[in-house]
């Protein structure tokens, strides 16, 4: 009598191999939707510091943009980029808002990456705070500015509490210690 030898049979082999390839096309797509990803927020943040760079320029200019659209390229980061400035007047009479909208220079018109807003004028406040007269001018004062306003009447209220001033240390022992 011959004994007999078990093994995997082709259609066994067939199917495990099927299963594998299935497995590894799931994470081919898994890595290949990664990388994708990476590349898109890597574009992203490209054109949104781009973005930021227009609306800095705009507010460091000494006078206020031009209420209109203007586009122009720049290149950042080993490629070309197109960006778009919209500027309208806002309701408040000296501020303006500024809208920049930034895609790749060969993405097609009307995509964008990315869209910063920004505005400009008189009625933003000053460094550290400082009171805004919404008409277009403010104030120069500041947080740490302890000056009374001379239109103001002093304060007569009772309420405020006087600021405790701290005691000088004693060289005495203390007697409820011992």
């Amino acid at each position: 009598m011959r004994p007999r030898h078990r093994g995997f049979t082709l259609i066994e082999v067939l199917a495990a191999l099927v299963i594998v390839a299935l497995g590894m096309l799931g994470v081919i797509q898994a890595v290949t939707q990664t990388a994708s990803n990476g590349t898109y927020l890597r574009d992203k943040t490209l054109a949104h510091w781009i973005g930021l760079n227009v609306v800095t320029e705009r507010r460091l200019q000494p006078s206020p943009p031009e209420v209109s659209e203007s586009s122009d390229e720049v290149e950042f980061a080993g490629r070309r980029w197109r960006w778009t400035l919209r500027v309208t007047q806002t309701e408040v009479e000296s501020l303006r808002r500024m809208d920049v909208s930034v895609r790749a220079d060969d993405a097609p018109e009307g995509s964008a990456l990315a869209t910063v807003t920004g505005f400009y004028g008189t009625a933003i406040g000053a460094a550290g705070g400082g009171s805004v007269d919404w008409a277009g001018t403010q104030s120069a004062a500041g947080p740490d500015d302890n000056e009374p306003d001379p239109d103001d009447p002093p304060s007569t209220d009772e309420s405020d509490p006087e600021p405790l001033e701290p005691e000088p240390p004693t060289d005495e022992p203390d007697e409820e210690a011992e």
